[in-house]
């Protein structure tokens, strides 16, 4: 069974956000086995596909794991498999993924970048807790909570400097009951390619940092389109490794573009 590493939201090596693909002949095997298989890999996210028979809704079946456990939605994973089925000639024009968050869709440029079509997510003001501003030890301008299928929460710090310099309470967000925190704050100089930055942390699923969460654009794209009033952005996430994703947002759809790189490709000899 082929085990690849792929860098996806950039076009280099060694940047974005690195998932592990593993493509399935026929059907998912032992939940145990996946999990163990994720927990191995030790990345923020190994992807697990499988065709499906044609005359269906969606082409391939998917599913994701953390090294803790396994996520509703995933971004990078998401991409990084489509460029796996693209770039191996296993798939090509618009690829349907059925997933725990429904069917999603990836189309593969001929630039080598793919563009996700995600559920957009719902945004809703809330109060900032007392437990989340003492684990992050920085000045919070807003706080929103996010849709079922993504359950982060997002909170605007005040400025570029800030997000990149902030230094959280890794353990204190560890028994926070939510998927992750989003941080964002306007880029400082958008001539430099993006308009906004991010960062996520998902210690409750085992990643301390996620160093570009795709699935999280979902919502930093409505919030960001609101406030810089454009419907296309670019956002740069992450803290020592970064990554840039192109979103559209589409009224109930957004759509999120960026490359993507195999890093490595090799033999899992574990069978389930």
């Amino acid at each position: 069974m082929r085990l690849r590493i792929v860098d996806a939201f950039t076009d280099r090596p060694f940047r974005g956000n690195p998932a592990g693909v593993l493509l399935l002949e026929d059907g998912f095997p032992a939940d145990t086995w996946l999990q163990e298989v994720a927990a191995e890999v030790n990345l923020s996210e190994t992807a697990f596909a499988h065709p499906l028979p044609p005359g269906g809704d969606a082409d391939w079946a998917l599913r994701w794991f953390t090294p803790a456990g396994e996520v509703d939605m995933c971004g990078h994973a998401t991409l990084a498999t489509a460029h796996v089925l693209a770039s191996n000639g296993l798939a090509e024009g618009l690829i349907r993924f059925t997933a725990r968050c429904g069917v999603l869709t990836a189309e593969a440029a001929p630039d080598g970048t793919v563009t996700l079509d995600f559920p957009t997510s719902s945004l809703t003001p809330v109060a900032p807790e007392a437990a989340v501003r003492d684990a992050l030890g920085a000045e919070i301008k807003s706080v929103h909570d996010t849709a079922a299928h993504i359950g982060d929460l997002l909170v605007e710090l005040a400025d570029e400097r800030t997000v990149r310099e902030l230094t959280p309470d890794i353990a204190a967000l560890r028994g926070y009951a939510r998927r992750g925190v989003i941080v964002t704050a306007p880029a400082e100089d958008p001539s430099r390619g993006y308009d906004f930055v991010s960062r996520g942390f998902f210690p409750a699923f085992g990643i301390d940092e996620d160093p570009v969460t795709g699935s999280a654009h979902t919502a930093l794209a409505p919030f960001w389109a609101q406030r810089l009033g454009r419907t296309q952005l670019t956002g740069l996430q992450g803290g020592a490794r970064t990554g840039l994703v192109r979103v559209t947002l589409a009224g109930e759809r957004t759509l999120l573009t960026g490359g993507a790189v195999t890093v490595i490709d090799g033999e899992l000899l574990a069978r389930p």
